[in-house]
């Protein structure tokens, strides 16, 4: 049980502006300061919801808010008090589950509702993003379950872990060791965690590591299957690094792109001996999967 928590609250377009507005605050405000939950309302439309121990400045949470979308959006931003309840699990009880092929991502309170065969991936998060509810996770397990429908890599790196739902999935999915990675010592902890939650502490191999510079990535390399549900900018830099850590006929999966990005990643990558295989587009995002041919 937490104490009273002080919250604000906005309804948003779409999908897309919810986590530019959640990105945006979430570079100013720490973890323990503020907690962001994002869901999808009937309509099509998102609310984002901030919690905070202390009480915020409304104010500068509208300037925010209006820098990221507009002014009229943060005139409309409301704000009150949560009594003391486990509010991080209230917000989650309208999460559903989400199948994506094999994949099941669920929270704790729809453990029962996970079909006998499929496989669960259990993720309680503050933020819908990362949880399976993002097209761009979403994608990414679909494309995982494709390319293991054919293949069984014994090398796999999910690069850019964030809540380890990838990691995670193809632990259990492959009964194999993953090696995780991610730029932010937070990410970190909460993969490792939803490892352990699912069964899969043993598998998932969690390391803070920016880009491919830490040793690992060659002690554990060449790659049969890297997943990298990033964005569009990091992962054309991460071309030729990527390239130089495939194995032979390799696959790679990437999201983390909007629709209009996706052209310019898939060149860059082609200058690298990748080519596409797959191209799933979901709610504006794309997700890719391409396979090394050197």
């Amino acid at each position: 049980m937490t104490p009273s928590t002080h919250r604000a609250s906005v309804t948003l377009p779409d999908e897309a502006t919810a986590k530019r507005v959640v990105d945006t605050l979430s570079e100013v405000f720490f973890e323990d300061q503020a907690a962001f939950a994002a869901f999808e309302r009937p309509d099509g439309r998102w609310d984002v919801t901030v919690h905070f121990a202390d009480p915020p400045d409304d104010a500068l949470l509208r300037e925010l808010v209006g820098h990221a979308v507009r002014r009229d959006v943060a005139e409309a931003m409301t704000f009150d008090t949560v009594e003391a309840k486990d509010w991080v699990r209230a917000s989650l009880e309208d999460l559903v589950p989400v199948p994506a092929g094999r994949f099941v991502v669920h929270g704790q309170h729809d453990r029962t509702r996970v079909p006998p065969n499929k496989l669960g991936i259990e993720i309680e998060a503050a933020l819908a993003f990362g949880t399976g509810h993002h097209g761009t996770t979403r994608g990414c397990l679909l494309l995982l379950d494709h390319v293991l429908k054919a293949h069984q890599p014994r090398r796999v790196l999910d690069l850019g872990t964030g809540t380890g739902v990838l990691a995670i999935a193809t632990a259990k999915a492959l009964h194999g060791r993953v090696l995780a990675s991610d730029i932010d010592a937070p990410s970190v902890r909460v993969a490792e965690e939803n490892a352990r939650l699912n069964g899969a502490g043993h598998l998932v191999d969690v390391i803070q590591a920016t880009g491919f510079a830490a040793p690992r990535f060659a002690e554990d390399g060449p790659f049969d299957l890297v997943l990298a549900n990033i964005l569009a900018n990091p992962l054309r830099q991460l071309a030729g690094p990527m390239a130089r850590h495939l194995a032979s006929s390799a696959q790679v999966i990437l999201s983390g792109l909007l629709t209009h990005q996706a052209p310019a990643v898939i060149v860059a990558y082609r200058a690298r001996g990748l080519v596409p295989l797959r191209h799933l587009k979901i709610e504006g995002w794309s997700s890719l999967l391409l396979r090394a041919v050197q």
